[in-house]
């Protein structure tokens, strides 16, 4: 008997690293793929609303990990290219898409913006991951026709996709009256105060997407 409780004993641990990876693999992960709005542009480094996020997922106690894949300029273009090796190697439970806003301030086609959204959540979904897509909308100067279109191509995506939408990622910060206190000198690029209200409109979607 106190042979066979020895042994017990001895492979309680190996049964329990054996059971370690099952446990890990049950952890969100979150990847964001964005451009310098979730990127920290101009931002002292753990300012932005992405690491306020990580901060809000340990409060929540939300087992997830967080995948800036960001970078600034980016366009969907570049993100759809990105997208499937981002995929590959973080396998991601959770995918949010903000990117969109370069394509309208170099003037690209918008069914070209469109078409790249599209691909990127399939993409998505067919790895396994639920999509969140972050709307965003531009400046009156552009025109109505042309800013009615683009905000729109955001909620045609999620429709036709039934994924996650936040239809305006920068609400509360770029369309009140004194929205220009709530961005950096280049008044593109929200300042660090903002970043707390970029994260209220992002998380109320995104918390019922993770376990």
């Amino acid at each position: 008997m106190g042979a066979l409780l020895l042994a017990v004993f001895a492979t309680a641990p190996q049964l329990a690293q054996a059971q370690a990876p099952a446990v890990a693999a049950t952890r969100d992960t979150v990847l964001i793929v964005g451009d310098s709005l979730s990127a920290e542009y101009g931002l002292k480094r753990g300012t932005g609303w992405v690491p306020l996020l990580e901060k809000q997922l340990a409060a929540d106690k939300k087992s997830a990990r967080v995948v800036n894949a960001s970078i600034s300029g980016d366009t969907t273009s570049g993100g759809r290219s990105r997208l499937p090796g981002l995929l590959t190697r973080h396998k991601p439970t959770v995918v949010v898409i903000e990117l969109g806003g370069n394509d309208a301030l170099r003037g690209l086609p918008l069914d070209m913006t469109e078409a790249n959204l599209l691909s990127m959540t399939q993409a998505a979904k067919k790895a396994g991951a639920k999509v969140l897509l972050l709307g965003m909308q531009v400046p009156p100067n552009y025109g109505g026709a042309y800013g009615s279109t683009f905000s729109g191509l955001f909620t045609k995506v999620a429709k036709a996709e039934k994924v996650a939408l936040v239809p305006f990622f920068l609400k509360g910060v770029a369309d009140v009256d004194d929205a220009v206190g709530n961005f950096q000198a280049d008044r593109i690029h929200p300042n660090e105060q903002a970043q707390a209200k970029m994260l209220a409109n992002v998380w109320p979607e995104l918390k019922k997407l993770i376990k």
